[in-house]
C-alpha cells in the first residue's frame, strides 16, 4: 500500500498536568438593615446550609462585621453572590456579598 510504513511509531504519552482550580472565599457583610432571619434564609436557600450552621455564620457576620460562607470555584462564587444580591434586592435589603481569592 502506498504511504504505509512498516515501522511502528511509538506514541509518547505526554503527561498532562491538570491544575486544581483556584478557590474563592464568599463573604457576607453586616449592615444595620438586613434582618438576621433573612440572612439565615439566604444561607439556607443559596448555600444549602443546615439552619444551625446558617445561624452560626449569621451570628459571626453580625458580631465581626463579615463572615466567610464557603470556598468555591470562581464561577460558583460569582453565581452565589449574584443570587444573594438578587434575593436581597427582591426583599429590598442592602445585604452585601462579595468573593475574593482564597
Amino acid at each position: 500500500m502506498p504511504g504505509f510504513d512498516l515501522e511502528e511509531e511509538v506514541a509518547t504519552k505526554s503527561e498532562e498536568k491538570t491544575e486544581t482550580p483556584k478557590l474563592y472565599r464568599v463573604i457576607l457583610h453586616n449592615d444595620h438593615y438586613t434582618t438576621m432571619e433573612f440572612v439565615v434564609e439566604v444561607l439556607v436557600k443559596v448555600f444549602r446550609l443546615p439552619t444551625q450552621e446558617a445561624t452560626h455564620i449569621m451570628l459571626d457576620v453580625h458580631r465581626r462585621g463579615h463572615g466567610t460562607v464557603g470556598l468555591f470555584t470562581r464561577d460558583i462564587a460569582e453565581t452565589r453572590v449574584a443570587q444573594v444580591h438578587s434575593l436581597a434586592k427582591q426583599r429590598e435589603y442592602p445585604l452585601r456579598c462579595t468573593y475574593e481569592e482564597a
